[in-house]
């Protein structure tokens, strides 16, 4: 089925979202930068023009040289000036123009009644005598006798500024002494530094973007992988792995998946063998049934009735296998209730249930004392699904014994019959739905019973193993670990290493 188109894929979207946090970073911290510079700047201007303050002062006395620059401002307009100095406010301003000279991106204007009265004579500088609306603007907020510091937008560009009114003793005209710093001259720098800036920061972010493209799509076709191994499996084939390289979490990833497609492909192994299991075993009643209900005559009574008795004995014997294969797959899908298990009530209880089965001389020779921690009704099931097999398969008036140990290995339930035993070759299979020992169907049963013990072990995080009888014979045995012990890993039954016969 074609997969529906995406409009962004993944790899796209970390990149973006790589790109956006480093875009906002960048932008922050450019931003902030640009302020705190822009803001020292301003500062630095305003102090300059703070300055002048003193430096008419200077101008006003005896020629002393110019305060800090950072003084501060003063909180009136009126200068105390010497008046012996200077014969009039006009011959105060211009010695103020020529001995303050300003610097480079400055202005200086002494005004006097409104109107540009004196420039320096050495301008380094710009003029901004030629702006009335500026010096008008500059003589109105003086109209009132306080110093103001300002920003205003003129032809020359934007100006920071401070307009100081000048009052002379004797001389009725008011005077005011400007001084102007370009803010687009002074800021430069700083324009250019954050210019810079955001020349780098695009080259960083460009930088990013295709590093991050390549980083991306590499730690992401792990998931690709996946994604094509998904694709590529199927009922028929499920062997397609993930490589699994590294030690990262995509690894991990990888590994975790591998582990589930092989648990999966057990699982649809062990399905399908038992599909093939039951065809296998439902084809041969069905085919008896048919068979004779084809030969029978109906007019011969006799024969009605021998038809019907097969018949009926296939049937029993396809519901025997139907009800195995229902426990089976209860088995292999229960939460087994855990709980402690008296291992000495367990062996009696198994000791009374097993003498309802006729044919053999049955005896409890050994009896563990403990406890251990397990499934009662389950664990009970499995050992008497042993005593049953061990019954069917061992001649009539043979004895059979069983018994219970418990030591350090953990707890130890065993069946011991004196028939003909197992073949060596033949232990690796026997706990297989559907496998016997010896091929034999005359004694009955589905083939399903060692299995669902196997199964019932597995649960416990226990094992079944078969050895030899002294004397002949084979003995099963169910290990199980102590609470305390470590679980081991489960085993497929037909993989067991023969332990050691159980003492008896």
């Amino acid at each position: 089925m074609r997969r529906p188109s995406r409009p962004i894929s993944a790899r796209a979207r970390i990149l973006g979202a790589i790109l956006a946090v480093a875009c906002v970073g960048l932008a922050i911290v450019g931003s902030v930068t640009f302020l705190v510079q822009r803001e020292r700047a301003l500062d630095d201007i305003d102090d300059r023009l703070k300055a002048q303050v003193s430096s008419l002062n200077a101008v006003a006395g005896n020629g002393e040289e110019e305060t800090d620059a950072e003084s501060p401002a003063p909180t009136t307009a009126v200068e105390e000036l010497n008046a012996d100095e200077f014969a009039s406010l006009e011959d105060y301003l211009e010695a103020v123009v020529a001995r303050l000279v300003p610097g480079r991106n400055e202005a200086s204007l002494a005004v006097i009644d409104g109107r540009a009265r004196f420039i320096p004579s050495t301008l380094s500088g710009f003029d901004i005598s030629d702006d009335q609306a500026f010096i008008d603007r500059a003589v109105e907020e003086t109209a009132g006798g306080a110093t103001k510091i300002g920003t205003a937008v003129t032809d020359e560009g934007s100006l920071r500024y401070i307009a100081i009114p000048i009052q002379f003793p004797g001389d009725p005209r008011s005077g005011v002494y400007i001084r102007a710093v370009d803010l687009g001259a002074e800021l430069a720098p700083v324009t250019a530094a954050v210019t810079t800036y955001w020349l780098a920061a695009a080259a960083m972010v460009l930088a990013i973007g295709v590093v991050g493209w390549f980083v991306a799509g590499r730690l992401l076709s792990p998931i690709r992988s996946i994604r094509d191994a998904a694709d590529s499996i199927t009922l028929t084939d499920l062997s397609p792995r993930l490589p699994e390289q590294g030690n990262n979490d995509i690894s991990d990833l990888s590994r975790t998946v591998n582990s589930m497609l092989d648990r999966l492909e057990g699982s649809v192994d062990v399905q399908r063998q038992l599909l093939d299991d039951v065809r296998h075993e439902l084809k041969t009643p069905i085919t008896i049934v048919r068979g004779h209900l084809e030969l029978m005559n109906p007019g011969d009574a006799e024969d009605v009735a021998s038809t019907r008795e097969i018949g009926i004995a296939e049937l029993d014997r396809m519901t025997r296998l139907v009800d195995d294969i229902d426990l089976l797959a209860a088995v292999e899908g229960d939460q087994f209730e855990m709980g402690e298990v008296d291992l000495a009530g367990l062996t009696s209880r198994v000791g009374e249930l097993v003498t309802v089965i006729p044919g053999h001389q049955w005896r409890v020779v050994q009896q563990a004392e403990g406890a251990i921690q397990g499934d009662y009704d389950r664990l009970l099931q499995a050992w008497l699904q042993l005593a049953d097999n061990a019954a069917k398969y061992t001649p009539d008036g043979s004895p059979i014994e069983i018994g219970s140990v418990l030591d350090t290995d953990g707890a130890h339930l065993w069946v011991r019959d004196h028939g003909p035993g197992i073949p060596p070759a033949a232990r690796h299979r026997i706990f297989r739905r559907f496998d016997r020992a010896h091929g034999k169907r005359s004694v009955g049963g589905s083939g399903l019973g060692l299995a669902i013990v196997d199964a019932i072990m597995k649960g416990h995080g226990g094992r079944c193993v078969v050895t030899d009888t002294p004397g002949g014979g084979a003995t099963f045995t169910i290990h199980l670990p102590l609470p305390t012990s470590e679980l081991p890993q489960p085993v497929r039954a037909g993989d067991v290493v023969l332990q050691r016969e159980a003492s008896g």
